[in-house]
């Protein structure tokens, strides 16, 4: 078997681990000042087009047809994606397929979205004469206001200009995240505005991790006998039978009017260890005014009040009376965690 090619020394002398590091860092902050950019644009000239941007999205009947060319076409699909998942009807179009037939997807009641950071590229010219031809209102994303696309705009948010994060600034970078970042902002300008609330996110969203978090604990609680109740006055014998066949680590105490009272856990019977725990009654060993959830609350805001509060089981109340019960185990199950 041959020998082993002796490792090369690094010719520049320099360490490749803290190169790539400085070079990370470099491009963020290149890309960072161009955040910083339109933060200060919005509080000055931009913000008065950015505001009539979203009235005219806000008050259209139709859809958003968002369209760029190149790294500007994978951003206006991504923001595309946004707006619809957000509650404002959206779709993508290509640019150079709107030429060729794409067209036919637009109609006069939708508002065209249009990114390019030149403003000049000669697919734009296609849009730009249709949407006058049928009155369709244009809302142009660019960085040169001078532009042919900002020209024929209905309204103009005009990007201020950055520098790449690529040395040579050449690559699209900085400016594609700029493109981004003001998409995102007018999807959630509008989100804000119509109030789009959880609930409404979780009809867009059910599948996945994230429709997981947007389910009710209703979804996911047990009921019926499954829920470990007892009431007050009951032997520390027979609540702990209760704790150990239901498993959920805990029993909850009603009083006569069935409202929940208390709650008996693991915790509580370490805490009250006693040679005459099991002969006790309830009433001396629970958790008075226990942590209680309703069931229309997002599992995702149950996972919160579990971990902040350090327990693993919650009663599910209607009314101050238990109706059911979700564990940490039940979350897991459901994708959520």
């Amino acid at each position: 078997m041959p020998a082993s090619k002796p490792l090369m020394a690094n010719p520049t002398g320099t360490d490749p681990v803290n190169a790539a590091v400085q070079s990370a860092l470099r491009t963020l902050e290149a890309e960072g000042s161009g955040i910083a950019a339109i933060e200060a644009a919005l509080r000055s000239d931009l913000g008065e087009a950015f505001a009539k941007a979203t009235d005219l999205i806000r008050q259209a009947k139709g859809r958003v047809i968002v369209t760029g060319l190149g790294k500007s076409g994978h951003i206006a699909r991504k923001i595309a994606a946004t707006f619809a998942s957000t509650g404002t009807p959206a779709f993508f179009v290509h640019a150079a397929e709107a030429g060729h037939g794409d067209l036919g997807m637009i109609t006069s009641d939708d508002v065209i979205l249009a990114l390019s950071w030149s403003g000049e590229q000669p697919e734009m010219k296609t849009l730009i004469t249709y949407a006058k031809r049928f009155r369709i209102a244009l809302i142009a994303m660019t960085a040169e206001g001078d532009s042919t696309l900002s020209q024929a705009a209905d309204v103009a948010l005009t990007l201020p200009k950055a520098r790449e994060a690529c040395p040579h600034n050449l690559a699209p970078t900085t400016s594609s995240l700029m493109l981004l970042a003001l998409g995102d902002a007018l999807a959630i300008a509008l989100l804000e505005g119509r109030g789009f609330t959880s609930v409404d996110f979780s009809v867009l969203h059910p599948g996945g991790k994230l429709g997981a978090m947007l389910k009710h604990i209703s979804e996911v609680m047990h009921t019926g006998a499954a829920v470990p109740v007892k009431p007050l006055g009951t032997s520390m014998s027979e609540a702990l039978v209760e704790m150990t066949s239901k498993g959920f680590g805990c029993v909850g105490i009603v009083d006569a009017r069935g409202a929940i009272a208390g709650i008996v856990t693991d915790g509580d019977l370490r805490r009250h260890m006693r040679p005459d725990l099991m002969t006790a009654l309830v009433d001396d060993v629970m958790t008075k005014n226990p942590k209680t959830i309703r069931g229309n609350l997002l599992a995702s805001e149950a996972l919160e009040i579990l971990n902040a509060s350090k327990i693993t089981a919650l009663i599910v109340t209607e009314a101050n009376k238990p109706v059911g019960i979700v564990h940490l185990h039940d979350l897991l199950r459901a994708g959520v965690v």
